[in-house]
């Protein structure tokens, strides 16, 4: 869809191209602020406390996510052992990304009410907000899933830490990713609706932050 919006509207696919790398440059910067605030600087000497996408972008995961909907930045590190309660300041460190897609996708929505009566929705600003939107709710609502290497991984290891719990994890660490991955072949490859029990919520997310349907708004500029 990316590849053929470049060639028919190309402001447009810039417009989704900021949206893509502003939220991911948001996600990984609050994973390295987090990160120093917990006594870690690992992130930091590697160059990652920046809002430079430069240093976030991955561009293996950066061409999926154009030609199929699916990809990733690169992964912020941190160092368990310099963390002033290595157990749950991981959890912290690994929340605050898609806590931040929260807080981005709830400003961008509110300003979104503003910008499509006062502008209308074929405004590039509008249709940036409406982007913006609904990329950090996805984000927010696909990076809380309890499998690795996603952040959601890293709750469930804190609060699943017990002695009887050790094949549970070590299933989700090994074969976690590798279930992760099937699913999105899955999805990307046939119809069947995978991840609809991320994208019903998020959609309703999305509507309430917007005052209006995201899919709709999206549809109605992208002729999905």
């Amino acid at each position: 869809m990316f590849l053929n919006l470049l060639f028919s509207s190309p402001s447009l696919a810039i417009v989704w191209v900021v949206a893509i790398f502003f939220s991911l440059t948001i996600h990984e910067f609050s994973h390295a602020l987090v990160g120093k605030w917990r006594g870690d600087l690992t992130a930091e000497r590697e160059g990652r406390l920046t809002l430079n996408p430069a240093a976030h972008i991955d561009p293996i995961g950066l061409i999926p996510l154009f030609l199929f909907g699916f990809g990733w930045a690169k992964p912020v590190p941190f160092n368990p052992y310099n963390l002033k309660n290595p157990k749950w300041d991981s959890v912290a460190i690994a929340l605050a990304g898609p806590l931040s897609n929260v807080l981005l996708a709830t400003v961008s929505g509110i300003a979104f009410r503003f910008t499509i009566t006062s502008l209308g929705s074929a405004n590039l600003l509008t249709i940036f907000l409406l982007l913006l939107t609904m990329v950090n709710v996805f984000l927010a609502f696909f990076n809380v899933i309890p499998v690795h290497p996603l952040d959601g991984s890293k709750l469930f290891f804190a609060l699943f830490d017990a002695p009887q719990y050790a094949r549970l994890r070590a299933f989700i660490a090994v074969r976690g990713p590798q279930v992760l991955l099937m699913a999105v072949f899955v999805a990307i490859l046939t119809n069947i609706p995978v991840f609809s029990f991320i994208d019903k919520p998020a959609y309703a997310a999305c509507n309430a932050l917007i005052g209006g349907p995201c899919l709709g708004y999206f549809a109605s500029i992208f002729g999905g």
